[in-house]
């Protein structure tokens, strides 16, 4: 499987919203985490970018750890890379005795290999099983979601994660469907959806099958309720002076990091104090005008980073005790 199809998304822009705080002189080497390492091509860019800086890089996909490993071999021992999912960076952080960070980078899209990997299921392009998850040792695939999971809660799936306004239709569908023979592979599931719709929204937004497997994959991997954790514990984990930027591919994901960035660039005090208290002072920066947008030459280049918005923020206060 060759590597070079994989374009990181938005990299320089990236590199750049991180370059302030992996550039800062300070006693030790500033440590970067890849919460989302896939392929490697930030960890890279970041390993290459910045001589001086250790790479911490997690992922819990253990095909995209080998991958990345040969990739980043070249680096020696600046790469420690580790079969976790993201909310789990405290622990990881703890293990290897680095409580504080000065980067932390998320990128939140599905990766290149999975998407082109026909076996996993994540692509309505190609017939596959319906498997979906990013680690393919624990949880239950897409399929069973789809055969066992109640109406009503498919239903809610649908729309929750996949802003799917035909979500009734679909699940009407694929109700009756599981009856005659439970689902298995993708082509099935991409036809229904076809049939179901009406043709007006056939019309308009790509694939008619996009939103329901996004939502599916959501649903499989846990992935909004693992970022409600993960996003406030690598903003806990960044040092003073220390940046995060988070790329995110849907609205759910944005608005959720635009949430916790919002309220940590906020002060807590009550209203009306005369001078605002240290301890209610806002502990981020936020570095980003709203989301940014990648070009459109990148998107000319790169039909993956078409929906990306970029977020980043810095760390300029320590929480209180």
């Amino acid at each position: 499987m060759s590597q070079t199809r994989h374009v990181p998304v938005m990299l320089q822009r990236c590199l750049d919203l991180l370059a302030p705080a992996l550039e800062a002189p300070g006693p030790q080497a500033p440590v970067v985490v890849d919460c989302t390492l896939g392929l490697g091509g930030h960890s890279e860019a970041l390993l290459s970018a910045f001589p001086s800086v250790r790479l911490i890089a997690l992922d819990r996909d253990k095909e995209a750890l080998r991958l990345s490993g040969e990739r980043l071999a070249p680096y020696g021992d600046r790469a420690t890379l580790v079969h976790a999912v993201y909310d789990e960076l405290p622990e990881v952080l703890d293990r290897l005795g680095t409580p504080k960070v000065q980067g932390v980078l998320f990128d939140l899209g599905v990766s290149s290999m999975q998407l082109d990997e026909a076996d996993r299921g994540f692509a309505y392009a190609q017939d596959a099983p319906l498997d979906m998850r990013m680690d393919q040792t624990t949880g239950i695939g897409a399929a069973e979601v789809l055969n066992t999971y109640p109406p009503g809660e498919l239903v809610r799936i649908l729309r929750a994660y996949g802003e799917e306004k035909q979500a009734k239709r679909i699940v009407s569908a694929i109700v009756r469907e599981r009856e005659k023979e439970p689902f298995s592979n993708s082509a099935r599931l991409v036809e229904l959806i076809r049939d179901s719709l009406p043709q007006a929204a056939k019309r308009t937004g790509g694939n008619p099958a996009k939103r329901t497997f996004q939502a599916l994959r959501i649903e499989v991997n846990g992935e909004l309720t693992v970022l409600e954790r993960a996003i406030p514990a690598a903003v806990r984990s960044l040092a003073v002076g220390g940046r995060i930027a988070v790329l995110s591919y849907h609205s759910l994901e944005d608005r959720l990091v635009k949430q916790v960035f919002a309220a940590g660039a906020a002060t807590t005090a009550p209203p009306g104090l005369p001078v605002v208290p240290e301890r209610y002072q806002p502990r981020l920066k936020l570095l980003t005008r709203g989301a940014e947008l990648p070009t459109e030459e990148e998107v000319a280049e790169n039909r993956r980073a078409a929906p990306a918005r970029l977020r980043g923020a810095q760390r300029i206060r320590e929480e209180e005790r």
